[in-house]
């Protein structure tokens, strides 16, 4: 790590403001279909990076949408992480879930929140993670990075190969006013040890019908740094290969909540790994068949995890501290 790094992290855990130096600027406005997107922008073309380093050219916001999804705007640039947002019902937390429940993507949802994306970051293919990446990049141009698998399925979609990118882990990309590292990571397991839908796609495919047709594809990470800024990671998943985390010390960290208790030491593990951020944020504890709209709905035994997790993280990293996202808030760090 370098002595810029470690000062800069220095200077946001002794800050007057205490264990970190994060404000919320404010909740995006929210209505019964959902939270309402800022003014209309055009849609970003999916260019090449810039050759050099610029600071960004306004403020940087962070707004958790549910799941693991996260809008990322960056001056004039808009970063996508998992972006999950027509929220159907399979089952899943009725008890009854059904892997044939049809994909389906509710485009006034989706269009009312995504009014523009530069980059759409996908963690790994299940339904709640890339069901509505491919009709987002359809619209708005933006460059999808994720796995092979995420690759062909949006080769399956009608997506223009030149507008996928392909990552497995250890990849550092420029973008100018920030950079994006790819960290190869692992899918949280049941409380038998396995997954849904398990499986890649390593060639072409038919397109999706039903969210088993969407396997799990290999999960990554990433860390985005943003120039002059703080450097943030971002798990789509509840596990992890802590040598693939070695020298990340993000500033701050969306941890992923645990299924089940089949990850041991799942939390200490994690924050010596990061080398405990200043700020760690929960996600993927909501009920995410549910509408956008605070406070989150969240399932019993969710929110018995989510209470876990926390303490959990103020035990293994004290000097962190925690927040718990509302939908639509925007957040500075």
């Amino acid at each position: 790590m370098s002595a810029h790094q470690l000062d800069r992290r220095r200077f946001l855990r002794d800050s007057a403001a205490g264990a970190a130096a994060l404000t919320a600027a404010g909740a995006a406005a929210l209505t019964a279909g959902g939270l309402v997107a800022g003014p209309p922008a055009a849609a970003a073309p999916a260019t090449a990076p810039a050759a050099t380093r610029t600071a960004p050219s306004g403020p940087v916001t962070f707004r958790w949408w549910g799941t693991s999804g996260w809008r990322i705007d960056i001056g004039e640039r808009t970063v996508l992480v998992d972006p999950y947002l027509s929220r159907y019902d399979t089952g899943l937390f009725r008890g009854a879930f059904d892997p044939a429940t049809p994909l389906t993507v509710r485009s006034s949802v989706v269009d009312s929140l995504v009014d523009r994306a530069t980059t759409v970051l996908v963690t790994h293919t299940h339904w709640d993670h890339f069901n509505d990446v491919p009709y987002i990049a359809g619209r708005t141009g933006a460059r999808v990075f994720g796995t092979l698998t995420a690759y062909h399925l949006g080769i399956a979609y009608g997506l223009p190969a030149g507008q996928l990118s392909p990552v497995s882990g250890g990849e550092v990309l420029e973008f100018g006013d920030h950079s994006v590292e790819v960290v190869a990571a692992l899918h949280s397991r049941n409380a038998s040890w396995s997954m849904a839908f398990p499986g890649v796609r390593l060639g072409p495919s038919a397109k999706p019908a039903t969210i088993a047709d969407l396997p799990e594809g290999n999960t990554l990470a990433y860390q985005l740094r943003v120039d002059g800024g703080p450097s943030v990671f971002f798990m789509g998943a509840s596990d992890f290969a802590a040598r693939n985390l070695t020298g990340l010390a993000p500033d701050v960290a969306m941890v992923a909540l645990p299924a089940t208790g089949s990850t041991a030491d799942y939390v200490p593990r994690l924050m010596a790994a990061l080398e405990h951020p200043t700020v760690v944020v929960p996600v993927h504890w909501d009920n995410f068949e549910t509408p956008l709209t605070n406070p989150p709905v969240v399932a019993p035994s969710d929110r018995k995890r989510l209470d876990e997790l926390v303490t959990a993280v103020r035990k293994a990293s004290p000097r962190s501290r925690v927040l718990v996202p509302e939908y639509g808030t925007a957040y500075r760090f």
